[in-house]
């Protein structure tokens, strides 16, 4: 990026509601007196969003003797014992903030590597932070980062973040990660307290850290969700509490998006929605919170409008419920609540590292239209499925609307001898950006000049395509007719403007797009690819998605749930293998097809598995595991990227010593960069370990 200037630095750190700091060439040793006080700074210390000449540094440094704020010192050195201090300045803490402070680091030399830390009036000071600047724009050097999500505190533990660190260690400098790049649910805002989970959930012995002060019960007392600013404001401490998680946010820059549990569990814009709860619920208010909340404890280069130094600019919002007609044309709600607190933090964004990666970061939850699936008129389709597919002829009306064949949707919607009107015939397709949003991203997209252009999302793009079809008859009764889809809420099933993204990178002669996603709480790789046969297969970039870091996967739901009495789909999503311990059958349904599925669920045979297979079902996909946690690497030159999954085993209990555990496996998917026109091309190689039945 251009260097900016002193005050065109202090301009933009104004803007991001942080103190600046500005490098110099004069380095002295610490003055501070800084002596080591971790209880005082509960929460540790982070930075975030490094460019090639700046980062954003962060801490917590509560006060309960009653002050109306403090004044703490950032010091940032070349050296981890603080001789060649190259920055240091004031910042205010305030109990508006929740006495959280940043601080922009500017005038620093690209591609280096900084200790920072924070130090009181009495001397006390912060654990010591390591941080990173991006190279050069034109640096020739490889790209390395992590990518994370799905990390649920309640019921698991951050043993990846533990391995990452230890494999951080041991690299080679030329090899570590540059950043941690966070897609999403950083934190859950639903909890439950011990009267509403008494046996546990799954493999999980659950805890209880969080007890919000206000809090709300919902989805008939299963339930609590955050109902005021401080309660997001707990869940946030609570988990900056983990150690794994402090050490990693301590170790590399994070650059963060969110998902749907950093603010509501279903909701969209401002609007939550609850299971066993009739109708949409108010939550502008809300909405305002969980933005604040994230923006003061997530050191991100983000721009709360009208922004000033120390404190969030908090819109004054009302709870108003919103109305179909308060829907634009393109589905944003055009509620003046609505639209001031959706549009209280805008958090996409990108970022230039080196020559070899253009970061580019969305927001799928702010401004995204209603989910075209969640309406009540297409209910009667699915009275008496067994099943729980959607026909691939079902949904592409209801995705794309009025749009659908070139602009003729069908009048009807038809499942087998089931028939309902086609209630979105005359809507515009579904958005999961928003009009502005999705602008500003093709725009970027379509100049990004770096060898890679990386999208960061929170939702996968990969197709859960499923061929029902092909069911023997004691498994169930398949109303559609041909392929179906297993999940209807990501960017799987957002079809028509995946297309139009697609499509723009295909026309603009674009080579090197890889998306990056999570939320699926498990493995997934593949082609990012518009549609699948019988329609033309056509790639335009890879595809990744990451395991948990603790979340619970389906997998391992799927040994609660699929019942072995009379559940004849049970062999579609689990099965035991000739030892008696359960596989995950589901990925070979989604990779094979069901036949595959069931096959290895009767004769606990691999190969005979492979040999049913369908070649047509999934040419997109390389590798499911929807048992897989961890997290996963990117490494990208001038030449290829490569893409490791670093799964460990299920996080039940925290991993004994310091290399986080062992592994379940390490899978690498290679990428030479493909020329305009041409398709990408995957090869895999199981580094270590047993990847079961994921290939």
């Amino acid at each position: 990026m251009p260097k900016l200037d002193r005050r065109e630095f202090l301009k933009l750190s104004a803007a991001l509601g942080a103190t600046l700091a500005w490098g110099c060439t004069t380095l002295h040793p610490s003055k501070s007196g800084w002596r080591e006080r971790r209880d005082l700074y509960p929460q540790g210390v982070a930075s975030g969003d490094p460019d090639d000449n700046s980062v954003i540094l962060w801490t917590r440094r509560p006060y309960e003797d009653g002050r109306k704020g403090a004044k703490l010192l950032v010091e940032v050195a070349n050296d981890p014992a603080f001789t060649q201090v190259v920055a240091t300045t004031a910042v205010n803490v305030l109990p508006e903030s929740d006495w959280t402070g940043r601080v922009l680091v500017g005038n620093l030399p690209a591609a280096h590597e900084f200790w920072y830390r924070f130090v009181d009036e009495e001397g006390n000071g912060s654990r010591i932070g390591r941080t990173l600047t991006a190279p050069n724009p034109d640096d020739d050097r490889p790209a390395t980062f992590a990518f994370v999500s799905c990390q649920c505190l309640p019921e698991g533990y951050n043993n990846g973040y533990r391995r990452m660190i230890h494999e951080d260690e041991k690299a080679s400098p030329e090899d570590r990660l540059g950043f941690v790049l966070h897609l999403g649910d950083f934190i859950y805002e639903v909890v439950q307290y011990p009267d509403q989970a008494k046996n546990g959930r799954y493999d999980r012995k659950l805890t209880f850290p969080i007890k919000y002060p206000k809090g709300k019960v919902v989805a008939k007392n299963r339930f609590w969700v955050p109902d005021s600013l401080e309660d997001y404001r707990v869940a946030y401490k609570a988990y900056l509490l983990d150690p794994d998680l402090q050490d990693a946010r301590a170790r590399w820059p994070f650059v963060c998006i969110w998902d749907n549990h950093e603010i509501s569990w279903n909701g969209w814009q401002s609007i939550q929605e609850f299971a066993g709860t009739n109708g949409w619920v108010a939550g502008q208010r809300l909405k305002v919170a969980g933005n604040q909340a994230w923006f003061e404890f997530q050191p991100a280069r983000v721009l709360p409008p009208g922004s000033k130094l120390d404190t969030f600019p908090a819109p004054k919002v009302q709870d108003v419920l919103l109305k179909p007609s308060d829907f634009d044309d393109t589905g944003l709600g055009t509620e003046p609540n609505n639209l001031a607190a959706i549009n209280s933090l805008i958090i996409y964004r990108a970022l230039r590292w080196g020559r070899h990666i253009d970061l580019l970061l969305t927001d799928n939850r702010s401004f995204r239209s209603r989910d075209p699936g969640n309406h009540d008129e297409i209910n009667p389709l699915f009275e008496g499925d067994t099943l729980g597919f959607v026909p691939e002829e079902v949904w592409g009306p209801v995705d794309a609307g009025r749009a659908f064949n070139g602009g003729n949707p069908p009048a009807k919607l038809t499942m087998g001898d089931k028939s309902v009107d086609n209630y979105v015939a005359k809507a515009a397709p579904q958005t999961m950006l928003g009009a502005t949003q999705k602008t500003w991203f093709l725009d970027q997209l379509r100049n990004a000049k770096a060898t890679w252009k990386v999208w960061g999302n929170s939702l996968g793009t990969l197709d859960t395509r499923v061929d029902p079809q092909n069911l023997p008859p004691e498994v169930g009764t398949w109303k559609g007719k041909g392929y179906g889809l297993a999940s209807v809420y990501d960017w799987g099933s957002v079809w028509h403007e995946r297309a139009e993204i697609y499509d723009a990178v295909r026309d603009a002669g674009m080579t090197g797009l890889i998306i990056v996603a999570g939320d699926r709480h498990s493995f997934w790789a593949g082609y990012a690819a518009k549609a699948l046969p019988p329609a033309a297969f056509e790639p335009v970039g890879v595809s990744f998605v990451g395991g948990s870091m603790s979340s619970v996967g389906s997998a391992e739901a799927n040994e609660y749930t699929q019942k072995k009495e009379n559940n004849p789909t049970r062999g579609l999503y689990i099965a035991e293998d000739k030892d008696g311990k359960p596989q995950a059958t589901e990925n070979l349904m989604f990779r094979h097809g069901v036949r595959s599925a069931l096959e290895y669920a009767n004769s606990k045979d691999l190969q005979k598995a492979l040999a049913v297979r369908n070649p047509e079902l999934a040419p997109h996909l390389t590798f499911v595991d929807n048992g897989g946690h961890g997290y996963a690497t990117v490494r990208c030159d001038a030449d290829r990227m490569v893409t490791e999954f670093v799964c460990i085993p299920r996080p039940i209990a925290r991993a004994p010593g310091n290399d986080g555990g062992p592994l379940r496996y390490r899978v690498r998917h290679e990428v030479p960069l493909w020329k305009a026109g041409e398709r990408p091309q995957m090869t895999q190689v199981v580094v270590e370990g047993d990847v079961g039945l994921s290939v």
